[in-house]
């Protein structure tokens, strides 16, 4: 039962440091939001800062997540996801991935958005693909303005400011891996085996 607790204790840091990912958010700006300082939350993130309650109830409040997402554990033996829906900016996230840290797997809906509202394109560490499932989505990255249509793949460098948005009319969906900065994906594929004699 110890084992299983430092576990889940050592757990928490990673999953601090996917959840502000996930939001776009600078230990800067979480800093404000919560009074913690900007080198406790660092070193929260980084494992080296055991957490408490004090720490963690106003990062929850933040994140706007239940207190046991920042400490519970999966439950092991079941290898099923059970997504819990994040909405950020009415965009729905419904992570698709248990192991916080590393690469994340989300699905994401985004109900028709062709203002942007008050958003501007965010700058954070790591890297993303985008596979747009249904509807069309308009990624500004840089200086560039693209629309993705079902079928096509986005792969950027997070540390361009970014801003995906639904240019509408219906509601789009996508699939989203991001992961630590310099983690790329590599695609493998085998090539067919061509038989017969060509003739």
């Amino acid at each position: 039962m110890a084992n299983e607790d430092t576990a889940a204790l050592a757990a928490v840091g990673p999953r601090l440091r996917a959840l502000r990912h996930q939001r776009g958010t600078t230990l800067t700006q979480l800093a404000e939001l919560t009074g913690i300082s900007v080198s406790t939350l660092s070193r929260l993130e980084s494992g080296s800062r055991r957490p408490t309650l004090e720490l963690l109830l106003p990062l929850a409040r933040a994140y706007q997540v239940a207190l046991d997402e920042l400490v519970d554990a999966p439950a092991t033996g079941d290898p099923r996801v059970r997504p819990k829906p994040i909405v950020i900016h009415g965009i729905t996230f419904l992570p698709l991935s248990r192991r916080p840290g590393g690469l994340q797997a989300f699905k994401q809906i985004f109900p028709p958005d062709p203002s942007a509202g008050e958003r501007t394109p965010q700058t954070h560490e790591g890297y993303e693909w985008l596979y747009v499932l249904s509807g069309r989505l308009r990624l500004l990255l840089g200086d560039r303005d693209l629309t993705l249509n079902p079928g096509e793949v986005a792969e950027f460098d997070t540390r361009i400011p970014h801003l995906v948005l639904n240019p509408g009319p219906g509601t789009a969906e996508a699939l989203s891996l991001f992961g630590p900065q310099g983690e790329r994906l590599h695609v493998r594929a085998t090539r067919p085996v061509i038989t017969g004699d060509g003739g």
